[in-house]
């Protein structure tokens, strides 16, 4: 999928060598520096949880944490997240164990499924920092994450239904 991106760098670009820790485990690459971490990801480490959705930052199923930080992989370089802590959506919990990922089963969230990853990653991130949001605390921290299913009202029921669970 990557190269019918055209962010994606093409043939003839420089390679570099890199160490990247992706879900607790060091991996050495060897990409272009502006490949965009996506890339990396799903092409070269099989991690296909983290999906590809518009490549602008704009819809958030790209979303992984950086540091622990929700950040929107189809545009950040690879280059930018060498010695940094990146964690997938398979590096929650491997088992699906994680209170999100149960709270997202009980809620019956997704219809598709498709932006659930970046969506769960991106409220992981809300809940590291604050254990017990309010409503409107969630839709704030959740702008920018798109579900063209529209499932956001049972995606708030299970980031409620998560911190509750906490």
């Amino acid at each position: 999928m990557g190269d019918l991106d055209p962010t994606y760098p093409q043939k003839g670009a420089r390679m570099s060598s890199m160490s990247l820790n992706v879900n607790g485990k060091t991996t050495q690459i060897n990409k272009s520096p502006e490949t965009p971490l996506l890339w990396v990801i799903r092409d070269e480490l099989k991690l296909t949880g983290t999906k590809f959705g518009c490549g602008m930052a704009q819809c958030g199923a790209c979303t992984v944490h950086v540091d622990g930080k929700p950040t929107r992989s189809c545009v950040t370089p690879v280059s930018a997240v060498v010695d940094k802590k990146i964690t997938t959506i398979e590096g929650l919990s491997s088992t699906g164990e994680h209170k999100l990922q149960k709270a997202w089963i009980a809620e019956q969230v997704p219809q598709c499924g498709y932006c659930q990853s970046g969506q769960i990653m991106q409220a992981a991130a809300l809940l590291d920092k604050k254990k017990n949001p309010s409503r409107e605390e969630i839709v704030a921290h959740m702008d920018g994450n798109i579900c063209r299913c529209g499932t956001y009202q049972r995606i708030i029921k299970a980031i409620q239904r998560a911190a509750k669970e906490a």
